[in-house]
């Protein structure tokens, strides 16, 4: 059965940040991610957690200025040295977190953005990061929802992780994203598993509740997970067309209710 995590990002909306932990717990999750906590000082998310006894299993590595349209700086060259600090910042966070997983988006292309820059700063990074005890994790982002980021397809983050030299940089399989880029879910989990660390779910089209209403074949994928003995968690990363509350049909065949 899928071990099912939050993004507290996108869910449990109706509370502010700090509270939706405790909202998550009180549904059933034992576990969240977020995109950047970057807003919030460490020490008071890791109470959160305490509080609400949830782990923290993933959040992003600062991604830049998202106001003046940047999508992560990875793989912008001239930015190594901000990209570095980012890195720090982050793996400071997740000390404090306990939290075993960064995800490092990488950037568009309008900005110079390339994949030999980006290969340039894993490979100083994922070093830094295995000592810590953390893995850094590459998504591959669809062109319609990120149109010019340069880690759009498998096959990219394969040759990402290749060139990184290091055997701590691993795919993050977001159903979402690889729906609206390539489709053959099935297939690219069955082909990419022993690298797969985290699993991130939302319907299609409108990256809602990954219920029956979208085209995913939801029951499917979990089913071949099982099949395939995948152990990490499967995170709901999708935008409610309501109440949080409301949409959590779709998990409740494995304890997740509303509450």
């Amino acid at each position: 059965m899928p071990r099912l995590a939050a993004n507290l990002s996108m869910l449990f909306n109706e509370h502010d940040f700090l509270d939706r932990f405790a909202a998550a717990r009180k549904c059933g999750f034992e576990a969240v991610e977020f995109l950047f906590p970057y807003a919030f000082p460490k020490k008071e998310i890791a109470a959160r957690l305490a509080g609400s006894g949830l782990q923290q299993v993933l959040f992003n590595v600062a991604q830049g200025d998202w106001d003046k349209g940047d999508r992560g700086i990875g793989a912008v060259p001239g930015r190594e040295a901000e990209f570095r600090e980012a890195i720090e910042i982050a793996l400071d966070y997740a000390d404090t977190l306990d939290c075993p997983r960064l995800h490092v988006m990488a950037g568009l292309s309008k900005d110079g953005a390339n994949v030999e820059t980006f290969a340039a700063n894993l490979a100083w990074a994922a070093p830094l990061a295995k000592q810590a005890g953390v893995q850094l994790m590459l998504e591959p982002l669809n062109a319609v929802d990120f149109p010019g980021y340069v880690n759009a397809s498998v096959e990219t983050a394969l040759w990402l992780i290749a060139k990184s030299g290091s055997d701590n940089v691993f795919l993050q399989y977001d159903a979402y994203h690889l729906q609206m880029s390539q489709g053959r879910l099935l297939q690219t989990f069955r082909d990419h598993q022993p690298i797969i660390r985290h699993v991130q779910i939302a319907g299609v089209p409108g990256r809602n509740e990954p219920d029956s209403s979208q085209e995913i074949n939801f029951p499917a994928l979990f089913a071949l997970l099982d099949e395939l003995g995948y152990s990490g968690w499967v995170s709901g990363e999708y935008r409610p067309r309501g109440k949080t509350t409301d949409g959590l049909g779709w998990a409740a065949p494995w304890g997740i209710k509303a509450a």
